[in-house]
């Protein structure tokens, strides 16, 4: 707890939430804000980061390189989704009375997160689960327990009842 207070002076913490498009990352962020809120230090970090995978499918697809205006489309679509989410996520935190930083990355999610929540000093990692079953965990990965077991801060995975949807 000391320690805390000496990074931001104030006893509270620096906390980093994780946003996607699936709407458990906003039920993270909605109950982190309800129930975490008086420990957050301002601004509140929002991270969103969008796969470079598209880009390596219309490659394999098109078996060359793909022209420079598909690209660009993609990349500006993603940009274009990325302000979304992000749009909603700081609706949902101007609500509470929160100030935020948004930060926008490119790359692999799970590795770029814990990058962040390292290069800012983060001191708590908020990202909402998808509660997918082992197997899909298998082929499709799982982000929150990559960052639980690999960023150098605590990582908070909150799931969402099934009765509770948003």
């Amino acid at each position: 707890m000391e320690e805390a207070k000496e990074r931001t002076g104030t006893g509270k913490k620096r906390v980093m939430v994780a946003i996607e498009e699936h709407e458990c990352s906003h039920y993270a962020l909605e109950w982190t804000l309800l129930n975490l809120k008086p420990t957050i230090s301002s601004p509140l970090l929002l991270i969103t980061v969008q796969p470079f995978s598209p880009f390596t499918y219309v490659a394999a697809a098109s078996y060359s390189s793909p022209p420079q205006e598909l690209i660009q489309s993609m990349q500006e679509h993603q940009k274009q989704a990325a302000l979304a989410l992000l749009e909603k996520a700081k609706e949902i935190c101007a609500k509470h009375g929160v100030d935020v930083e948004t930060i926008t990355e490119m790359g692999e999610p799970k590795e770029v997160i814990c990058q962040v929540a390292e290069q800012r000093n983060i001191e708590l990692l908020v990202m909402g689960s998808h509660a997918r079953g082992a197997v899909e965990r298998f082929f499709l990965g799982s982000v929150s327990n990559y960052c639980v077991h690999h960023a150098k801060c605590p990582v908070l995975v909150v799931k969402q009842d099934s009765g509770k949807k948003n």
